[in-house]
């Protein structure tokens, strides 16, 4: 049937937007944007439409069909004609006066929906019973209400042997998988990990993996730390998949295709409660759903957030999280009574009055005889993080505190104070997608960041955003990034970024033109990370860096609590709401907050000081909250410290080398079993509800009932009193800290068989937050040592060949993997395996080490190592 449409027009038409696109759907008229697809128009007025393939955040591809409506369009004269077959309105943008009949109002559509679902159905097996899908399966759902009651297939299904372990987490039923390429286009347009495509034609086309000898992850079988769970299993290409991100094509498989071996088969979703959360591991603070069941978690998904990690999280982010309730949980207070000699005895359980009233008694004697140090570590929530630091100032009347447990700098606490504490939002994730240029230094975003690499890849792929990374080398992160290096040796980056402030010549390496050139471009911005602490004149060179070019700075560290402890005064120079502890009117105003008649004026002591006071007998006791020894700058010099302290009092969730050097240890609750909120890096509160119930308390009430004992109110009691506290403080608008102005140092000389060590972490290694999962370590990348051919070549150690990396304090032994790097330089995964950097070298980046090639055993040359890097 064909309609016409009036073309006439009154003169006193109100003027039609251009950028509007007029149809209608069902009947109904409606505008949209020119490039807005049907399926998306149709959602704006309340129209549903089946789909699998679709999704909002990935390229249209119109594989599955389901969607195919009736389409009429306007010819040449303005007649509405109806196009000759249905069309897929995922993959089909709207035109001027198009009409859409979906399956609620065409025939053609309804008949069009039904044929395709019983095509979608004639292989698919009757496993909804055992599916983990079962109960929140699209594929089911859309059967009832798009399909036929019956079926007319009679012949013998097709079957696979189940299920391909296409990685030690993932898990694929080939006969369930309905190719509609959400797993695919994931991998491809959103992580960039090519691991996972189709493979074959026509009937027997199925999804396949790549090989990880190629991407240099670690098979579950050589993992430390938790049971043989087995390595990929090949399918016809021989190469399994493995990726950071692998999580994502789970949730996104719109049938039971994809799952997780850790999940599998363990529950129903209609057994399941959930609650939204907020992710504990990076500074992202990425929105996630616990999924739990008669008080303990089965699962976590991502959930949708469009400012923060959209529909995404990260595989530590959703698999990680059975270190709240591992063996080695804390279920009462423990209690270390001295022997005669003064000596530690051993620890006992006991009640929390009597735990309370010990710890109180020996904090206060303590504080009396020269003083505690508070070291809080850097996952608080904002609620804990205030109460450490009004528990180091009203009841203890120290500054000694301080969160940083990792290697930090007195001039990054001035950066700190100068450049974020106070400052709010300024930089944001979904800036980095849109700004045309960024510069990374000190930062590894997929390792470091989590989502920030997301975001950045959104900009890089859509054209919008310019990646240059100032680093030894280029990750596989920085590659997918389509990044530009600047190749910078460790201690280098500081000069890297004065000249990119005063400017360079153009004839200087291209890499540095091109990266001062974008970061002059308007909208530019540079990522800091808290590896560059420790590079002395590195963040006074980029505030200069952002002053010169008008780029905005934002600083990106690892862990969620850090910048927390930034606003609310778990600094040793600095009082909530960025106050100066220098400052005689900052002190005043916090002293009335809190109701005291006067604070400590001098800034404390930070982290490795506070270490060193402790072993010196300089400060007589300490207050830990969470830190593992083994991430400080020097673990052992911790150890010795806590051994040596009169007093130490531990919060802690799980039994640590803490635990062992402790005299109270008083039980907290892990992030799943309290309310509160995080503070992201981007300056941004991410509120989370309590998801189990739980008799363990937060840190804030902990400490609360701590200070009764020393005689102090804090008035910390409950999550609502906190926040009221906060709530009322206000930001600081006195004078602020002045920028840091440090020099630049000059690198160490390098002698023969010798190397300059740099370090950082990797996204997936042997921090005690990844505990109790022997799936997820499966994916961890293998620690290798890196080296340039020229480097290797004087140490006599050849690719895949061990190379020993040594100081006076130890060795690390490692394969070796030549990469494009500078000369007289050797990297090391900071803790993953056997390379455990801070404990075994007593180093960190910019240390000199010793490198030598690991002889063969009886004089037989060394068997070579398969290549385990990307590229």
């Amino acid at each position: 049937m064909t309609t016409t449409t009036d073309k006439t027009a009154g003169t006193d038409a109100v003027p039609v937007d251009p950028n509007l696109v007029t149809l209608t759907i069902d009947g109904v008229e409606t505008s949209v944007p020119k490039g807005t697809l049907i399926i998306r128009a149709a959602e704006e007025i309340g129209i549903a439409i089946p789909r699998f393939c679709d999704h909002p955040l990935l390229k249209p591809v119109g594989a599955c069909r389901q969607c195919l409506v009736d389409v009429a369009m306007p010819d040449r004269e303005g007649n509405v004609r109806p196009m000759p077959k249905p069309q897929p309105s995922c993959a089909m943008e709207v035109a001027p006066g198009m009409v859409v009949g979906t399956q609620h109002s065409s025939p053609v559509a309804d008949k069009a929906q039904h044929g395709v679902m019983e095509l979608l159905l004639i292989n698919h097996p009757l496993d909804c019973p055992t599916c983990d899908k079962g109960g929140e399966c699209p594929l089911q759902n859309q059967a009832m209400s798009n399909g036929r009651p019956t079926s007319r297939f009679i012949d013998v299904k097709r079957t696979f042997p189940k299920p391909i372990k296409i990685s030690t987490q993932i898990l694929l039923d080939r006969e369930r998988c309905i190719l509609c390429q959400r797993c695919t286009r994931f991998t491809r347009e959103i992580a960039g990990d090519a691991f996972i495509d189709l493979q074959k034609r026509g009937a027997r086309q199925q999804i396949g993996t790549f090989d990880e000898n190629i991407l240099g992850f670690e098979p579950a079988d050589t993992a430390e730390g938790g049971p043989t769970v087995g390595a990929a299993h090949e399918d016809e290409s021989g190469r399994p998949f493995a990726s950071y991100w692998s999580g994502n094509t789970v949730q996104i498989c719109p049938v039971g295709a994809l799952t997780s071996a850790a999940y599998r088969f363990r529950s129903r979703p209609f057994d399941l409660v959930s609650t939204e959360s907020v992710a504990e591991h990076d500074a992202n603070g990425s929105a996630i759903r616990i999924d739990h069941r008669r008080g303990t978690v089965m699962r976590r998904l991502a959930a949708d957030d469009p400012v923060v990690n959209e529909e995404w999280i990260s595989d530590k982010d959703r698999f990680a999280f059975r270190w709240q309730t591992a063996p080695d949980r804390l279920t009462t207070p423990l209690v270390r009574d001295r022997r005669e000699d003064g000596s530690r005895g051993e620890l006992r359980p006991a009640s929390w009055v009597e735990a309370f009233e010990v710890a109180g008694k020996a904090l206060a004697a303590a504080r009396d005889a020269g003083g505690v140090g508070v070291l809080p570590g850097g996952r608080l929530t904002i609620e804990d993080a205030y109460a450490y630091g009004k528990l180091a100032r009203v009841a203890l009347g120290t500054n000694d505190v301080d969160h940083r447990a990792r290697p930090a700098s007195d001039e990054e606490e001035s950066f700190l104070a100068h450049a974020v504490a106070g400052r709010g939002i300024d930089v944001t994730l979904g800036d980095l997608e849109k700004a045309p240029a960024v510069l990374l230094v000190g930062l590894e975003p997929e390792e470091e960041g989590g989502i920030v690499f997301l975001r950045l890849r959104k900009g890089t792929q859509a054209g919008r955003t310019q990646v240059h990374a100032v680093a030894p080398f280029a990750t596989r992160g920085v590659e997918r990034l389509d990044g530009s290096l600047v190749k910078a040796a460790p201690g280098t980056e500081g000069e890297i970024l004065a000249a990119l402030a005063d400017g360079v010549p153009s004839d200087t390496d291209a890499a540095i033109v091109a990266a001062s050139q974008a970061v002059r471009t308007e909208g530019a911005i540079v990522l800091v990370g808290e590896r560059l602490a420790t590079v002395p004149g590195a963040l006074s060179a980029a505030l200069r860096l952002s002053a010169a070019t008008g780029a905005r700075l934002a600083w990106i560290p690892r862990r969620i609590g850090e910048r927390a402890g930034v606003e609310l005064g778990t600094l040793p120079s600095l009082l909530p709401g960025g106050r100066p502890v220098t400052d005689a009117a900052a002190r005043v105003d916090m002293a009335a907050h809190w109701g005291v008649a006067q604070l400590p004026e001098t800034p404390g002591r930070n982290a490795e000081q506070i270490v060193a006071a402790l072993a010196d007998g300089t400060l007589k006791g300490a207050v830990v909250g969470g830190v593992e020894l083994a991430d400080l700058p020097d673990p052992q010099a911790a150890r010795d410290a806590l051994a040596a302290a009169d007093v130490v009092v531990s919060l802690e969730v799980r039994a640590s080398e803490v635990t062992e050097l402790a005299d109270v240890v008083l039980p907290v609750a892990p992030p799943q079993e309290k309310a509160g909120a995080f503070w992201n890096w981007e300056g941004r509160v991410r509120v989370f509800r309590q998801a189990l119930d739980s008799h363990f308390m937060p840190d804030h009430r902990v400490l609360d009932s701590l200070a009764r004992e020393m005689g102090v109110d804090l008035g910390l009691a409950t999550g609502e009193q906190v926040r009221k506290e906060i709530d009322t403080l206000g930001l600081w608008d006195g004078t602020r800290v002045e920028a840091p102005a440090a020099e630049t140092a000059e690198p160490p000389a390098v002698a023969p068989g010798t190397a300059v060590l740099s370090t950082w972490r990797l996204q997936l290694d042997s921090g005690r937050g990844q505990d109790g999962e022997p799936y997820l370590a499966g994916t961890a990348r293998r620690a290798v040592a890196r080296l340039s051919a020229a480097t290797a070549a004087a140490a006599g150690v050849a690719e895949g060949a061990l190379v020993r990396v040594s100081t006076d304090r130890g060795a690390i032994e490692l394969p070796v993997v030549l990469t494009d790097m500078p000369d007289h330089v050797v990297w090391l995964p900071t803790r993953s395996g056997t390379s455990a950097v801070r404990d075994a070298l007593g180093a960190d980046s910019g240390s000199l080490v010793a490198i030598a090639a690991v002889p063969a055993a009886g004089g037989a040359d060394e068997p070579q190592h398969d290549d385990v890097e990307a590229r």
